[in-house]
């Protein structure tokens, strides 16, 4: 029972009035029974809380940083007006406002009670109780209780460079619809004959079609189609690190999500798998437009665990999913205990059999500290900078002597870089 701050001010003038009329002890046991018998009729027109039937969606999904509604259902099957509060409880990272409800609900009767989320970072989170505190009509003592209504939202990555998505995928097109004899690569697929033109490689002439024809015919290619592309997420240690808004990880995801889309379009299958000493995460077997959805929920809840990535464990996870010859794109770090424990001992094997894009998101910072050199403290913070800078260096070219082709840019840059870098390898034939 929950007595109220309308209950004590009755409390006190009854206690005052009947002081002041009785002897001190009867006033006293008069202004008792007096507030216990309104109290009592309070409660007995106190709305039934197990008359109230709650219900909502299961799950919900935004993109992290947009607000999303979640609506409540409260439904009074009981013969009597409900009244009160309702507080709808969410994790603080959901940032729930409007969530405290007054209701005054007639029998029979439903309510749907909206309340906003605004997550600020992507997962899942699971509602809380709903805490009802229900009041008679008098407003002197009420009851509260909590019921479960089980809800989930779901808080998907933000893909902020989808506004780059069109453009990157007519591009693709435009490459698809133009003959591309003069750039002609391994692994172009033939597309048709046309009339030979004045400036035209006289390589790409078929003499077979040409003897059949009128006509001098080229041959013209178009970008190759049904390729595979494994994207790999490196999800140890490494993947933690704060660069900017966000980890290394969250940069990787933004860079995978451009890229599968585009590959998609560019009429790739795509699988992904997300690895530190497990599967933490896999899409498979998924095409099309329903691909960039998959994406976004499987690396929604994906987060960095700070273990050192089993490297051997994900080269043969990797070889067991990529049967045949695919690019593989793997998104890791070049520090240089990285590279000596993890990815060279296992890329020989890997570029053996596909072509592989290493892709590494780099920090603004420390190309920052390291031109800034105003005082003795920045002399050494250069100093130290200069010394990664210099090691990611000497991993690049390191790599590309390897015949792995490298990217490495900033989180907001990271996403078109890749994106140009496949659109040139479906270009020239290279995948």
């Amino acid at each position: 029972m929950v007595v109220t701050g309308r209950l004590a001010v009755v409390a006190a003038v009854a206690a005052l009035f009947v002081t002041l009329v009785l002897p001190s002890w009867l006033g006293v046991a008069l202004a008792t029974l007096l507030l216990a018998a309104l109290v009592g009729v309070d409660l007995s027109l106190l709305g039934s809380p197990a008359a109230l039937e709650f219900s909502r969606a299961p799950m919900t999904t935004v993109r992290t940083g947009r607000s999303v509604d979640i609506e409540l259902g409260v439904l009074n099957t009981g013969g009597r007006t409900v009244r009160g509060t309702l507080w709808d409880d969410w994790p603080p990272s959901a940032r729930a406002r409007h969530r405290t409800h007054a209701l005054a609900l007639p029998p029979n009767t439903r309510l749907r009670l909206h309340t906003e989320l605004t997550p600020s970072y992507r997962g899942d989170r699971e509602a809380g109780p709903v805490t009802l505190r229900l009041l008679g009509p008098l407003g002197l003592a009420g009851r509260q209780v909590r019921r479960e209504v089980p809800a989930r939202l779901r808080a998907l990555p933000p893909f902020r460079s989808e506004k780059i998505l069109a453009a990157k995928v007519r591009q693709l097109q435009h490459l698809e619809g133009r003959n591309t004899t003069t750039i002609r690569g391994q692994g172009t697929e033939f597309d048709s004959f046309r009339e030979y033109v004045a400036g035209d490689d006289v390589r790409t002439i078929d003499w077979r079609a040409t003897a059949r024809a009128q006509d001098v015919l080229v041959r013209t290619w178009r970008p190759e189609r049904n390729r595979h592309v494994v994207m790999l997420l490196d999800t140890g240690r490494v993947s933690a690190a704060r660069i900017g808004d966000g980890t290394r990880l969250d940069a990787g995801i933004e860079a995978a999500l451009l890229l599968g889309g585009l590959a998609a379009a560019g009429g790739d299958s795509v699988d992904l798998l997300a690895f530190d000493r497990s599967v933490r995460t896999e899409v498979r077997g998924v095409g099309g437009k329903r691909l960039q959805l998959e994406l976004m929920h499987a690396l929604a809840g994906v987060t960095p665990a700070l273990v050192d990535t089993d490297y051997p464990g994900l080269l043969r996870t990797t070889l067991q999913r990529a049967r045949r010859r695919s690019l593989v794109v793997w998104f890791t770090h070049l520090d240089a205990a990285t590279m000596q424990e993890g990815l060279l001992p296992v890329l020989p094997v890997l570029t053996e059999r596909h072509r592989v894009l290493v892709v590494s998101v780099t920090d603004p910072d420390v190309a920052a500290a390291a031109i800034r050199r105003s005082n003795l403290d920045d002399l050494y913070t250069a100093a130290a900078a200069e010394n990664v800078l210099a090691e990611h260096a000497v991993a690049r070219e390191t790599l590309r002597r390897m015949g792995v082709r490298v990217i490495t840019e900033a989180p907001d840059r990271l996403p078109e870089a890749l994106a140009d870098e496949y659109l040139e390898l479906k270009q020239t034939g290279a995948l």
